[in-house]
């Protein structure tokens, strides 16, 4: 029997660097579906689809195939056969995914796969409704946050090292998380929110390996319980 880890949480809290570490650390498989997500953000601004125009944001998703494959030991996210990875992480493509991740019909589509590989392998997923969604049953559910100002501070440095900065400021990051998370928070499709089972760290404060040894000891005791039960 597979067991399912779910982390969620807002943006620069973390949820991604720590889901790899840990994975890497437990032999597990890691799902990044913000990336999954995020793909389709890509081909759907590379079709010069209006990202507001639900309708027809519905009729593209229809045409595009995703799939998630290792390449050098890194995860690399394929749409229609073309290697999306280094578009990941811009501003735009994270308003895009931001939108259209809240039309039923994208969430429809990424859901069947995320769902099929948690069933045959032990996963790691990362994102904003794992545990409350995607993962319901999960063995482990942990929801990262952190200070606004943390966040903004984190992606800023994370676009400045991959020189993908442009014109994008502190201030302009910092209010485009808050949106965001805003936004995130409070759409009727799948909304941003803890799991009622799910532990909360947050990481303000704490390194990456002090955060990756609160979730080991939770994880310990869980599946410890797991395995009694």
């Amino acid at each position: 029997m597979s067991f399912n880890i779910a982390i969620d949480g807002p943006s620069g809290v973390g949820k991604s660097t720590i889901a790899k570490k840990l994975a890497r650390d437990l032999n597990f498989v890691y799902i990044d579906t913000g990336a999954m997500f995020r793909g389709l953000a890509v081909y759907f601004l590379e079709n010069n689809l209006d990202i507001d125009d639900e309708i027809a944001i519905c009729d593209a998703v229809e045409q595009a195939r995703e799939t998630i494959d290792y390449v050098d030991g890194e995860q690399h996210v394929f749409v229609n056969g073309v290697d999306v990875t280094d578009k990941l992480r811009t501003e735009a493509v994270s308003r895009a995914a931001s939108v259209t991740s809240q039309y039923i019909p994208v969430r429809k589509k990424l859901l069947e796969m995320q769902r099929e590989m948690a069933e045959i392998q032990d996963v790691i997923m990362d994102g904003r409704d794992i545990g409350t969604v995607v993962l319901p049953n999960a063995h482990l559910k942990i929801y990262m946050v952190a200070r606004p100002e943390v966040q903004a501070q984190r992606r800023y440095d994370q676009l400045k090292e991959s020189g993908k900065l442009a014109d994008a400021t502190f201030e302009s990051i910092l209010a485009d998380i808050r949106e965001r998370d805003y936004r995130d928070s409070h759409r009727e499709n799948a909304p941003l929110r803890k799991a009622d089972d799910a532990f909360e760290i947050d990481t303000s404060d704490f390194t990456i390996e002090e955060v990756l040894n609160k979730i080991k000891e939770h994880f310990e005791r869980t599946r410890g319980e797991s395995e009694n039960a």
